[in-house]
């Protein structure tokens, strides 16, 4: 990675987030993946009126929840976006880092000298995760499936039981960690426990974060980068609707724990289920030349993994990786992003981070890691008001990052983010490269 040369990210574009089983879940991931290819593609021609999507020579997304009748869903967003038919195409999953992980499988490409314009990114339809029948089931409906005779077919149907007509809820399977045996919610419960932390702070901190993302909708930042969704009937579809303008603390306290009878995570103070899509149009630096202005680069990353039960802290072990890898500190950075599974997971991270006895015992530091400071951090809202569809965020995560440093005229940024199953990524943006 050292001798890598930083990557172009020339422009890009998301979806609107939608909680699941709301305003999207009509929509496919192919078709919120391709429209935020197309619209991301079309963002580049808006710079460079000569580039279209022939032009990219190949794509890779992110996604998790793997749609059965899209095998390699990268391919057929590809595809479906016209890319031409010789390009080549695939899907990456690192759980919540997916859309991240398309970045770098997009940057060693290019650095491979196998493409010169990736579009990468991450898709994800959380309303659209099948529901699943139990082994014992799928055997009795496979036996009548290859049942010859009406007799052999009334026996079939005869021997199941009221327990096998009751789904396996997908996205509770997928959510919990199987090395573990807790799901995302359990292990942030962890981090409550073994970093003392209030249910107040943690309803305080998701106020927080509606307030931002409401703000920032308001100032019409978030819709610099949304590109709008069309449904049947002419209906579109152009804002995330998971910021609330008029949460509450009261609002917040009334909602009960979720993952354990005395626990203190609530839906309030987590992130929710999300469908929604990003996309980056990548290049090398001298082909970023043909354009007016990249939005940025990523100059560099480093993933980390750690304790299952503990995968909240994904971020503290994958940052002080990178600090080591960059001789950065964490003072060196005017913006950071740090996903918000749950406000416990990210009120976690920011003692971990500032722990001396945190540092010296897990990161072999001799001193702390430093601060996620909340001045400088998901100045724009989080995921607990913005959605995480959990093939997407990693990119997202980039894009808002880049916009932001630009709007305010900053230069580097941090983004990172735990990862179910216990891991971290942290990769470092720039706005401009020095000389």
């Amino acid at each position: 990675m050292k001798d890598r040369p930083p990557i172009a990210v020339i422009a890009g574009k998301r979806t609107p987030f939608s909680k699941a089983y709301t305003d999207l879940s009509s929509v496919s991931a192919v078709k919120l993946g391709t429209d935020a290819v197309l619209a991301a593609v079309g963002d580049v021609s808006a710079q460079c009126g000569t580039f279209n999507i022939e032009q990219i020579d190949e794509v890779v997304m992110g996604n998790v929840a793997g749609p059965p009748d899209a095998a390699n869903i990268a391919r057929v967003i590809a595809l479906s976006s016209g890319v031409p038919e010789d390009r080549i195409a695939h899907t990456v999953n690192r759980n919540c880092a997916s859309g991240m992980e398309s970045i770098l499988a997009g940057w060693n490409a290019i650095a491979m000298g196998r493409a010169a314009i990736t579009v990468c990114g991450g898709t994800e339809s959380m309303s659209q995760i099948p529901f699943l029948y139990r082994p014992e089931a799928a055997a009795i409906w496979m036996r009548l499936a290859r049942s010859k005779t009406m007799w052999e077919k009334i026996r079939t149907i005869a021997s199941f039981r009221p327990r096998h007509f009751k789904p396996v809820i997908g996205v509770q399977l997928g959510l919990t960690d199987p090395v573990s045996g807790l799901n995302m919610g359990e292990t942030a419960e962890v981090l409550v426990k073994e970093f003392g932390i209030s249910r107040e702070e943690q309803d305080a901190y998701a106020l927080h974060s509606h307030q931002r993302a409401a703000a920032a909708r308001e100032s019409c930042f978030l819709s610099g980068e949304i590109a709008a969704v069309g449904l049947p009937g002419d209906l579109t579809i152009e804002k995330d609707n998971g910021p609330r303008s008029n949460q509450s603390l009261e609002q917040l306290a009334r909602l009960r724990p979720l993952f354990a009878r005395d626990g203190t995570v609530t839906a309030g103070n987590s992130c929710p289920l999300t469908d929604g899509a990003a996309a980056l149009v990548l290049s090398d630096l001298e082909t970023a030349k043909r354009f007016d202005r990249p939005l940025g680069y990523v100059t560099a990353y480093a993933i980390a993994g750690c304790d299952p039960h503990r995968m909240g802290l994904g971020p503290v072990y994958a940052t002080a990786k990178l600090l080591r890898q960059t001789g950065l500190s964490m003072n060196d950075f005017d913006l950071i992003e740090l996903n918000e599974a749950f406000a416990a997971q990210v009120i976690a991270c920011e003692r971990a981070a500032e722990s001396a006895s945190f540092a010296k015992k897990e990161l072999d530091r001799d001193r702390p890691l430093g601060e996620f400071s909340r001045q400088r951090m998901n100045e724009h809202g989080g995921a607990i008001a913005l959605g995480h569809p959990v093939g997407t965020t990693g990119t997202r995560l980039i894009l808002t990052l880049l916009r932001g440093l630009r709007q305010s005229g900053k230069r580097r940024g941090l983004a990172t983010l735990c990862v179910g199953g216990g891991q971290g990524v942290a990769m470092v943006v720039e706005t401009d490269l020095e000389e």
